[in-house]
């Protein structure tokens, strides 16, 4: 089993986007994957229960942090058949919490807003992760999304800077776009919508995909046909 861990200290960059979109594209292949929620507002959930019921399935496990009268212990449980478990990270996540999802991760995805205000708060995350045991004995990898990126900056040059002298790769840029307003709403990803409607938005989410599963475009793309 591969665990991706979807994070950013930061609320509104688009983590549950990133996490729900990576699981709806294995549900897709007939890939047994897990949604695993940290967050208490259970976002990925809630999505999760959007699904219709002839979508292709996705097992959900509740991680957020214990509340009277809930096992959480039962509620993580993650089906043994599973090849892949996503996990949607909640905003603010330090100490034993995050040492916890660190741990399982194999592949760390940190989606954030290419601005000044969100580059200075992920920043400093960046430089701690970098310095994590986890990262530094090649226990997981890690790289960077820009999401909700303008249609008029595609790019940010202090973005690149900063990860060039911490040695990371920004992996894609996903224009902000409403398309995955939609496909939230229904509980459903890009790659499960009709393909007139979202051709951009996989093109764009397609590095995403294959840096966590390892396989090249050409062979995701046979995959899908």
């Amino acid at each position: 089993m591969k665990t991706t861990l979807v994070i950013n200290p930061k609320g509104g960059a688009g983590k549950t986007t990133i996490a729900t979109n990576l699981a709806s594209y294995f549900a897709a292949q007939r890939i047994a994957c897990t949604l695993m929620d940290y967050d208490p507002q259970g976002s990925s959930l809630n999505w999760l229960r959007l699904r219709a019921a002839d979508a292709p399935r996705i097992h959900g496990a509740n991680a957020a942090p214990e509340k009277f009268g809930r096992l959480r212990s039962f509620e993580m449980y993650v089906p043994p058949e599973t090849r892949h478990l996503v996990i949607d990270a909640p905003a603010g996540a330090c100490g034993v919490l995050l040492r916890e999802m660190l741990e399982r991760a194999h592949s760390i995805v940190v989606p954030l807003v290419p601005s000044s205000i969100d580059l200075h708060a992920t920043g400093n995350f960046l430089r701690e992760l970098v310095a994590t045991r986890r990262f530094q004995t090649g226990g997981a990898r890690m790289a960077v999304v820009a999401n909700k990126v303008r249609r008029s900056m595609p790019a940010y040059p202090p973005l690149q800077e900063l990860l060039d002298s911490l040695g990371l790769k920004l992996l894609a840029r996903l224009v902000d776009s409403d398309v995955y307003m939609k496909a939230a709403e229904t509980g459903c990803g890009v790659f499960e919508m009709n393909a007139g409607i979202a051709i951009a938005e996989c093109r764009q989410f397609t590095p995403i995909v294959e840096w966590v599963t390892d396989v090249p475009a050409l062979n995701l793309r046979a995959a899908a046909a």
